[in-house]
């Protein structure tokens, strides 16, 4: 992973201007992990993209994520703070060496020339997806890689043996849970998406053949391998006492965080280029600091 710099995430933000949630989820990822092909973000469990997420997080805009709520029970607002560093290291994501310190232009180090190959790529499979109303598949429905243990990676395959079943199961992605969504039975859907194989007394089986009992035995496998799939507030309301449960969106929080800072720099583009007549490239390759001190000295004249 790289930190990219400032102009590459402005060229990934107005790429996901037009895109929706899940297309913009899908362009900070790639920016998170470039050394990841596109194509296969999708398919990564989900509390590994969660732990990525929080890490791209934190190395572009700090460890301190603040957090606004309304009390289920009372209605106050309430307000508490959250360590990104922490949630990443809690799910067991790259909170280190990948990422290093933040440094350059807005905080954020000068990340490679990859970056922005990395974004174009993010942004045709965003529109590869839209082309096919979602995540792609196999013929029959089944993720990439689907059957085949192989394809993927270390530590996102269950294993549960009960009664005499041998079941390998896949660990899903957001792109699984998508395309699970959109089926008349979304259970059975995820099943044959992320089954990789099923044994019974040494013949194979298919996934709609697997008793409820062993159904619920991945389901709770799966959870146990990767819980930061759903991750859920627990908050008690300092006014009523009550607990208040909600779910922490991080692609939401950091979009929303993206998109103001984008805005920011542009207007500061707009002013410094207006008063000295630089370039975008021009201003975007001065430091924070500096640019700081160039606006103060507009603002004097």
């Amino acid at each position: 992973m790289a930190i990219t710099g400032a102009a590459e995430l402005l060229a990934a933000w107005e790429a996901g201007l037009g895109e929706p949630a899940t297309g913009r989820a899908l362009l900070l990822h790639r920016t998170a992990r470039p050394d990841v092909a596109a194509g296969r973000l999708p398919v990564l469990p989900v509390g590994e993209r969660e732990a990525d997420l929080f890490a791209l997080r934190r190395a572009l805009f700090g460890e301190r994520m603040q957090v606004r709520l309304e009390c289920a029970a009372c209605g106050a607002d309430m307000e508490f703070d959250l360590d990104a560093g922490e949630l990443a290291r809690s799910l067991g994501g790259r909170t280190g060496g990948a990422f290093g310190s933040s440094a350059g232009g807005d905080g954020m180090a000068a990340g490679s020339g990859d970056v922005a190959d990395g974004i174009a790529a993010s942004v045709a499979a965003v529109d590869s997806a839209a082309e096919s109303d979602g995540f792609a598949g196999g013929p029959d429905g089944s993720a990439p890689g689907a059957g085949d243990s192989s394809a993927a990676g270390p530590g996102s395959v269950v294993r549960v043996r009960q009664d005499g079943w041998d079941v390998e199961f896949r660990l899903p992605g957001v792109g699984d849970l998508a395309a699970a969504a959109r089926s008349g039975d979304p259970r059975a859907a995820l099943l044959a998406r992320c089954l990789v194989s099923a044994v019974r007394d040494g013949a194979a089986v298919s996934g709609a053949d697997l008793p409820a009992a062993v159904q619920h035995r991945i389901a709770e496998a799966v959870e146990a391998a990767d819980p930061g799939a759903d991750l859920t507030l627990n908050v008690a309301c300092p006014e009523c006492g009550q607990a208040t449960r909600a779910e922490l969106d991080i692609a939401s929080y950091l979009w929303t965080e993206l998109d103001s800072w984008a805005r920011d720099v542009l207007l500061d583009v707009h002013l410094l280029a207006t008063a000295y007549g630089w370039s975008e490239p021009e201003i975007l390759a001065l430091s924070p600091t500096r640019r700081r001190y160039y606006l103060e000295l507009c603002a004097d004249v």
